[in-house]
């Protein structure tokens, strides 16, 4: 029997060099794009990058920019080289206007013969997919697909501008139908609003499920996506949830009861956040973020081996200050991969200013790490390293927390520990 192997796409990757945006950033933005790409199973074979002040309002890059990515996907498309695959997408960045993606379409896939059938996306678009790709339970397609569809919905022009009016037929006097991209958008329209009262539903169904966990303390586990929390989280809970070494493992949330020593208390999994996460995906998981709004107690991962570790630490915490509102939630800070850190020594006689991976872990402790106090620890979930001093710094914080609650019960613990 022969075996047919699945199609693999293969793409080129564009970023933008601004007064805002500095090449080292740039480079580890395309890297996270890479990986995104990567979890999708799209390969990447290049990457394009240009100065600019800002965007091109037409066509994101300049118009010798995008000759030059033109050709280098001409040039691919004639190779014999087996080796060489043709490009099937180009991946931007940034978000794209629906008028920069009919403009880019049309200039890539321009030939003077048989144009080319290119796809161009850009990095919402690309999240977007992957949470399709990856959701599994009714509940998180649900919500994926109402924003997919909330996004495309103005992004209808490219795929549809080939298509002319329909005329109103049988011989009467209806005049020009609607195009194919109205009716589309009419379909599409009807389907969200379907979608939207299905989340309606599904949200007022998940609020009674946390209303009757009881009074039990419950603690939510974020952080940027990748860092951890799902190894963490089978640690803590002794149960099996799904993680690898991709974006977006898990989109729902996983509740598990957990017991340290005599203390029960609620642990949830959040799906993880990342930089220009979608607007319209962090409004259709409104049920998943509640368990971040409705926590007694928020654990924080951080991956310490990532080369900007800060800023992601900086997107999380923004994301939860927008998640909250003005609802201050005790956090603790678990910084996690210490046997992934790595960092250069600086030489006596260099003389440039320090950077951050000239930082050993004993070093970046006393920066702005030591004003957490005891509010952060540094484990490692792969190799189960410090987790008892986490389990004992979580007891404290949950037992403080369900004291307050329960002051009646504050006697309980007293005895618990002296015997």
């Amino acid at each position: 029997m022969i075996e047919i192997k699945p199609y693999i796409e293969h793409a080129v990757l564009v970023g933008l060099i601004t007064p805002n945006q500095p090449e080292d950033r740039t480079k580890e933005y395309l890297d996270e794009l890479a990986f995104l790409a990567d979890t999708h199973g799209i390969v990447p074979v290049k990457r394009f990058t240009q100065r600019l002040d800002q965007p091109n309002t037409a066509t994101y890059v300049g118009e010798g920019k995008l000759e030059e990515i033109r050709q280098f996907i001409v040039e691919r498309e004639g190779s014999k080289d087996e080796s060489r695959e043709p490009i099937d997408v180009v991946i931007f960045d940034d978000e794209l206007s629906p008028r920069q993606i009919r403009n880019l379409e049309k200039a890539i896939n321009h030939r003077e013969k048989h144009p080319a059938n290119v796809r161009v996306i850009d990095r919402t678009i690309l999240i977007l997919e992957i949470f399709l790709q990856r959701a599994q339970t009714s509940y998180a397609k649900t919500q994926v697909e109402m924003a997919h569809l909330q996004y495309m919905l103005p992004r209808l022009t490219r795929m549809w501008s080939h298509l002319d009016r329909q005329r109103g037929g049988g011989g009467t006097n209806r005049g020009m139908g609607e195009t194919q991209i109205e009716a589309d958008k009419r379909v599409i329209g009807q389907r969200i609003a379907l979608l939207r009262e299905q989340l309606k539903t599904i949200d007022k169904q998940m609020a009674t499920q946390r209303q009757h966990r009881g009074k039990m303390v419950r603690v939510a586990l974020v952080g940027y996506t990748n860092v951890g929390k799902s190894t963490l989280m089978n640690l803590l809970s002794k149960s099996e949830v799904f993680a690898e070494n991709k974006l977006f493992a898990t989109l729902d949330t996983t509740v598990r009861k957990v017991t340290i020593e005599n203390l029960p208390f609620l642990l949830s999994d959040t799906v993880g956040f990342i930089r220009k996460l979608p607007h319209h995906l962090v409004e259709s998981f409104k049920s998943t973020l509640d368990e971040v709004r409705e926590a007694d107690l928020l654990v924080h991962v951080v991956d310490i081996s990532h080369p900007n570790f800060e800023e992601q630490y900086e997107v999380v915490e923004q994301t939860i200050r927008e998640i909250t509102a003005s609802k201050e939630i005790p956090e603790i800070v678990v910084f996690n991969k210490i046997d992934s850190f790595s960092y250069i020594p600086k030489e006596e006689d260099d003389l440039t200013p320090m950077q951050r991976e000239n930082y050993s872990l004993a070093e970046l402790q006393k920066t702005w790490m030591a004003r957490l106090g005891e509010d952060c620890i540094f484990i490692s979930a792969k190799n189960k390293e410090n987790i008892d001093a986490l389990r004992a710094l979580l007891y404290d914080r949950i037992k403080a927390i369900h004291v307050k609650r329960y002051p009646y019960n504050d006697f309980l613990f007293q005895h618990y520990e002296n015997d």
